[in-house]
């Protein structure tokens, strides 16, 4: 096992995912099998709980697990399936190590942060490193391992010590490392300073950096290359320019250019290996369709507009996963994607009082969008606006796609303007409304809110019928079955579900194992009207698109009819067998109950106030 580590200095949020995801992707070209670990140095145990502006969406594994973003890069660049363990965090290390503790595991011994903070995180890459996560089954040729934050952090220093010991461990030929580094440009000089200063810290640390990615605005100019290589003691091949380029899929193309895969072959010994012609010529039609993805992106003129009504729009990081499904899908169609954010509370009557030019604007964008999107979100800020967003797709016959939230809101509207039940609402957004057509969901917890959602890859069944002119289940090539994975604590009440039918339109196509969950609902006599319970973003690829968000796009863009044609012979689902599993067992860690608790008294508790975070109800 060949491992590349990757850190970051001088600031955060300095692309260190893009880069190591881009190195993955190189190794597959060249008929490699890759993984990738996340390292988060925050205390929490995964990023369940944690607010949207607060680190950027959550991302959600097929095992339920709850991670970093950059997993999603990952999982999308390589094309890989990844789970909980991948995503290693400070709250899990010093967990696990308590837990052998109080077992008794190190026979009395004084436990320390050295050596068995920094034992447990070398052992833990290792054993994951280990875990197939492509189709083929088999162990990765190569770890892709990214430290969060930068390097002189309080909170990294032991994973900085531990990756220290692990280049021994494994060895100098199987270890190399990628550092990450900020080139500002002032009064129109590229600045090295703090490449070099982020450099010094981390050879004071015990690490030597084999390559510098050197993040800048426009291509290094060869003193400034010069300069990095004298100060920094790497050869000028060994920094790399990775400027501001038009799309993030050009990256992996423009390491590839300045050598980064020639010199990972010397430095690890990558060519001793014996590679399968198979993955070879695998290798070799990826780095094809790569490369005409990103000269297609370069090529497109035609636009298609799509508007995001959201409760984060602050921070666009909140939607990483919705705005790269986006851009997947139209360019499958295409198209040059036009996204527009308008922040969901601006559409309640409310601010036509108290901020005219904002409610103005909102809905401007609303109403000249060719495609309106409602994804997922938290609390009741802004969902009265989202319910007006939904009308307003619904009775104009603009194309529509609602997401977990989203999915729900779709559902209220319904209700309320359809049925004709006024106060109709979610139980989570007002407790005491009558008629409660989305419920709490029996088996979740109350008391606890990390951990404890529905979550994690699940099936969705297509009721009879439904193929004579479900749009959704043709975009997924026709399948009986289809999986995605899930976050959220809310249902919709299925005490309501033969009312809402009955009413002509709103129909729910897709529903659970059981019967008793409905998961994607859709209007037939609509150009493009779903909702969907799942999160279908975080299964997007951009060689292989999320069928639910190809829908939103193409039909904004008139074409659907020709991209439901192709997904009927093309569409390949993205999940390996061995992770589609009927029944709950495969996800007995998805809903973790507190210890001591009765699940049944506990969905008869008072509801828990909670404040706007991504650990409360979807």
């Amino acid at each position: 096992m060949k491992y590349i580590v990757v850190t970051g200095g001088v600031i955060s949020g300095i692309g260190k995912g893009v880069i190591a995801s881009s190195t993955g992707l190189l190794l597959k070209t060249m008929g490699l099998k890759a993984t990738a670990i996340k390292i988060d140095p925050y205390m929490n145990l995964d990023a369940g709980t944690m607010a949207p502006t607060e680190h950027g969406e959550v991302y959600v594994l097929n095992d339920g697990g709850e991670a970093d973003l950059d997993l999603g890069n990952y999982e999308r660049y390589l094309d890989v399936t990844l789970g909980r363990d991948n995503n290693i965090t400070t709250g899990k290390i010093y967990s696990h190590v308590i837990e052998k503790e109080r077992k008794g595991d190190y026979l009395g011994k004084t436990v320390q942060v050295v050596p068995h903070i920094t034992s447990a995180i070398q052992d833990w890459i290792e054993r994951v490193a280990r875990i197939p996560s492509d189709e083929t089954g088999e162990e990765a040729d190569v770890c892709i391992v990214e430290l969060g934050g930068t390097v002189g952090d309080i909170e990294s220093a032991p994973f900085i010590e531990a990756l220290r010991q692990f280049q021994f461990r494994v060895g100098s030929e199987n270890f190399a490392l990628i550092h990450v580094s900020l080139v500002p440009v002032i009064n129109g000089e590229q600045k090295t300073k703090p490449t070099q200063a982020s450099v010094r810290d981390l050879r004071g640390l015990g690490l030597l950096p084999d390559l510098i990615a050197c993040r800048c605005e426009e291509p290094l100019e060869k003193a400034t290359t010069d300069k990095i290589s004298m100060f920094c003691h790497v050869g000028p091949e060994q920094a790399l320019a990775v400027h501001n380029v038009a799309s993030l899929y050009h990256v992996p193309l423009l390491l590839e250019q300045q050598g980064l895969g020639k010199y990972l072959t010397k430095r690890l010994n990558l060519g001793a290996r014996k590679l399968d012609q198979r993955m070879i010529d695998r290798g070799r039609q990826l780095h094809t369709r790569w490369k005409d993805l990103t000269i297609g992106y370069d090529r497109l003129f035609d636009t298609v507009s799509i508007v995001l009504v959201g409760k984060y729009t602050s921070l666009q990081d909140s939607y990483m996963s919705v705005i790269k499904s986006l851009e997947h899908a139209a360019l499958r169609c295409g198209r040059k994607l036009q996204l527009k954010w308008v922040e969901a509370s601006n559409l309640e009557p409310e601010t036509q009082t108290t901020d005219p030019t904002k409610f103005h604007e909102a809905w401007h964008t609303v109403c000249s969008a060719a495609g309106i999107l409602i994804p997922g979100g938290f609390g009741t800020r802004g969902t009265e606006g989202m319910i007006l967003a939904a009308k307003w797709a619904r009775e104009k016959k603009v194309p529509f796609l609602g997401i977990c939230l989203g999915f729900q809101v779709a559902v209220i509207e319904f209700c309320r303007n359809v049925l004709g039940l006024e106060g109709a609402n979610s139980s989570e957004l007002d407790p005491k409304t009558k008629d409660d057509v989305v419920i709490f969901m029996p088996e979740i917890s109350k008391t606890h809110l990390g951990g404890t959602m529905r979550l994690g890859l699940r099936p969705t069944i297509f009721q009879p019928g439904s193929e004579k002119w479900s749009k959704i289940r043709k975009l997924y090539g026709g399948a009986d079955t289809i999986w995605e994975r899930h976050r959220h604590r809310y249902e919709i009440n299925p005490h309501y579900v033969e009312r809402i039918e009955a009413a002509g339109g709103l129909k729910f196509v897709g529903k659970d194992e059981k019967g008793e969950r409905m998961q994607v609902a859709e209007i037939e006599d609509h150009p493009f009207y779903a909702g969907l319970q799942a999160h279908p973003e975080f299964c997007t690829r951009p060689l292989n698109p999320s069928p639910a968000f190809l829908g939103l796009i193409a039909a904004a863009a008139g074409v659907l009819d020709e991209q439901i044609e192709r997904q009927l012979k093309e569409f390949v689902d993205p999940h390996p067998a061995s992770a589609k599993v009927f029944g709950d067992a495969v996800h007995k860690n998805s809903v973790v109950k507190s210890a001591g608790t009765n699940p049944a008294k506990n969905a008869e508790a008072p509801s828990v106030p909670a404040p706007e975070v991504n650990g409360t109800a979807a």
